[in-house]
């Protein structure tokens, strides 16, 4: 409102107020809303990172199991063994609301290991390979899951934070410079009106003098 004509009535100086109550009460809840998605984002990032080590390690645990499966059977009797394998099926992807950001949910599908009475049939070393190699499948997608989480996460938090700081350095400023100009005015009108009044008292008492 600053440079704008303001109305200096009581009405719009309740009105003004009015919003710098409301305005106080809205940046408390964006901090609030700031503060939980900050907690989220940093709880997640822990889990994220866990995962990856985790994935790191089994993916190198994988592919040693491999190596030796490779220098005991041969690498024509693993191609054959993976061959039998079941192929991975398309993942679903659906949403859940976190501190009210729209974040992914992703499910592995119809994926399903490959049951041990199955393992049974083939040497150690390959049903050791193959062993190692299925957990990785869902430690990949659930890293996914929470790192776009953490992306959308921390644009929300900016998203918040930017508004959060146009209300506490704009608006919630601007409302009040409104109500220092309408109570200046105010100021002025009283001092107008007592001036009035005075000269007014001096005029009926110059009158009343004259006529004596």
């Amino acid at each position: 409102m600053v440079g704008e004509e303001v109305r200096p009535t009581r009405l719009e100086l309740l009105r003004t107020r009015r919003r710098i109550v409301l305005a106080r009460k809205g940046l408390n809840l964006m901090k609030l809303k700031r503060s939980a998605l900050i907690a989220e984002f940093f709880q997640l990032s822990r889990q994220a990172l866990e995962l990856r080590g985790s994935l790191q390690l089994k993916i190198a645990r994988g592919y040693a199991s491999i190596r030796q499966a490779e220098m005991l059977e041969g690498p024509t009797r693993l191609e054959n063994v993976s061959m039998l394998l079941p192929e991975l099926a398309r993942v679903n992807v659906t949403t859940k609301n976190v501190m009210g950001v729209r974040t992914p949910r992703v499910d592995s599908g119809n994926y399903a290991p490959v049951p041990p009475a199955a393992l049974l049939d083939l040497p150690t070393s390959i049903g050791e390979s193959i062993g190692h190699f299925q957990g990785i499948y869902q430690v990949i997608l659930d890293i996914a899951e929470k790192e776009n989480a953490l992306r959308r996460l921390l644009k929300e938090i900016e998203k918040t934070k930017r508004r959060a700081s146009a209300i506490e350095n704009v608006l919630i400023p601007r409302l009040q410079a409104t109500v220092r100009t309408i109570k200046f005015r105010f100021d002025e009108l009283e001092r107008d009106s007592f001036s009035m009044l005075k000269t007014v008292k001096r005029k009926m008492e110059q009158a009343e003098a004259a006529s004596a």
